[in-house]
């Protein structure tokens, strides 16, 4: 039986064609870095089956093949799919020569997988996000709900209401009632398996976000976190049931309050360093928060004119916008440094900004941190990220350097309000990112950085994001 085993094991190995030395752990790296997805599969898939491993090697195994599965997913697009979504949208067809060059480039994204070329899922819209010249070919209708976002935004941040402490406003609150549903699809796991789900709740320690109710769940019995941890979140279970999908879902009420500081205004102190906190939030946390030789060169060169923390922070705000357009992102988890990423591809999305925005202003001895959830604008209700900087004297200021791109705003400071402030229609879920969850989730989780769409597990595996939908329902009151 073992010389059986044996041969099946080393048979795997050598079918794929890899000039590298014969350990398996090499052959993967290898048939990665060639794109050659089906073969580090198979060999991975060998040593689960029939390598002597300890179980945590097995489920570290299992992850690096859902990762395998992961990046396949994003890149789903073929070459006819994209220059059809182009012709749909854009109302022109590229040519051979234009596509080649968005490729070269690097605004096409795409990779070879088994030898075929296949396109980042979002590769042609985020296309005319980050480049001028395509935008310039578009004969795209207006974007009407960018611009209904807009409208909010220059009547809202207007609405300045003082507080009675130097430099600091309130923004009018925001009610809003909210119904998350999650939806796992029939099939996914065996009959009776039990299936569970942590779903995205607001959190109660933000000052900006309070009169937090609780209306009703889908399942009699649910579990809250209770802020135990970075992400806050309502846990459920149910028994699968074969031809039916499992749904879960919440309904709460909140109120969310926006904040803006006049940094002109504010008497910022000597920070305390040697304080826990202090030391927490200007540390390295790899692998996103990482001062790598090339983000400590870059972030000298532009803070190389400012002297103090609000100097700092406007200088590196100010690159960031300036140079990083929004586009859609990748999924956190197949990217190894978020940062990184961003400043190789020149783009990201919210998250990916925040945690560059972070790593730098930390490198610079200046607290940041995370939050994240959801910005609740009518008619553009989606997932978002930003941060908070710390200034001693004053505390933590909210800073969304995402919201701060894109079209002129009309209040006080246009779009640098985002500079040291935040709007009312938001909701706060995470005070952190890559926390734990409570429950603690058994398997590895299908977001490893955010926690915005929720996450589900059955009794044998991870339930990734194509075996389950989310649905967010907000009301206003």
């Amino acid at each position: 039986m073992k010389q059986i085993v044996f041969f099946v094991f080393f048979t795997l190995l050598s079918a794929c064609s890899i000039n590298r030395p014969p350990t398996p752990e090499e052959k993967i790296t290898a048939a990665l870095e060639a794109g050659n997805y089906t073969c580090a599969a198979k060999i991975i898939d060998s040593l689960i089956w029939f390598g002597t491993l300890s179980k945590e090697k097995k489920v570290a195994l299992r992850y690096s093949l859902d990762s395998i599965r992961r990046v396949e997913l994003d890149f789903n697009r073929s070459r006819e799919e994209v220059i059809g979504w182009i012709k749909e949208h854009h109302r022109f067809t590229p040519t051979d020569d234009q596509l080649k060059a968005w490729e070269t480039s690097g605004v096409l994204e795409y990779r070879i997988i088994d030898g075929v070329k296949r396109y980042f899922r979002n590769a042609a819209a985020n296309l005319f996000r980050v480049d001028s010249q395509a935008r310039s070919l578009s004969q795209a209708l207006p974007d009407t709900v960018a611009d209904g976002t807009k409208k909010i935004l220059d009547s809202h941040l207007t609405q300045l209401i003082p507080t009675g402490i130097k430099g600091k406003y309130l923004l009018p609150k925001v009610a809003m009632q909210v119904k998350y549903t999650l939806t796992v699809e029939p099939g996914v796991s065996e009959e009776g398996e039990t299936i569970r789900t942590w779903l995205p709740y607001p959190r109660q320690d933000i000052r900006r976000q309070g009169d937090v109710q609780f209306i009703g769940a889908s399942q009699e019995e649910y579990t809250f976190s209770a802020d135990k941890t970075g992400h806050t979140s309502i846990y459920m279970e149910k028994p699968s049931r074969i031809g039916e999908a499992a749904v879960f879902s919440v309904e709460y009420a909140f109120t969310s309050q926006g904040e803006w500081f006049d940094l002109s205004q504010i008497d910022i102190q000597p920070y305390q360093t040697q304080t826990e906190e202090y030391k927490k939030y200007t540390s390295e946390r790899t692998p996103h928060i990482r001062f790598s030789d090339q983000i400590r060169v870059i972030t000298d060169n532009i803070t190389k004119d400012a002297f103090t923390p609000v100097e700092n922070l406007q200088a590196i705000y100010r690159y960031i916008t300036a140079n990083y357009p929004w586009a859609s992102a990748l999924e956190y988890s197949t990217i190894p440094d978020i940062p990184a990423y961003v400043l190789e591809n020149g783009r990201g999305d919210c998250g990916q900004v925040t945690l560059l925005l972070i790593t730098m202003l930390r490198y610079k001895g200046i607290p940041a941190r995370w939050q994240s959830g959801w910005m609740t604008h009518p008619g553009e209700v989606n997932l978002h990220d930003w941060a908070e900087v710390y200034f001693e004297g004053t505390g933590w200021v909210p800073v969304d350097v995402s919201f701060g791109r894109g079209e002129p705003l009309t209040n006080k400071t246009g779009r640098e309000f985002y500079l040291s402030g935040i709007d009312s229609y938001r909701l706060t879920v995470n005070s952190d990112f890559s926390d734990e969850f409570f429950p603690e989730k058994q398997f590895p989780r299908s977001e490893t950085v955010d926690f915005q769409r929720g996450e589900a597990e059955s009794e044998s595996w991870n339930l990734y994001f194509n075996q389950w939908n989310y649905k967010m329902e907000v009301t206003y009151r």
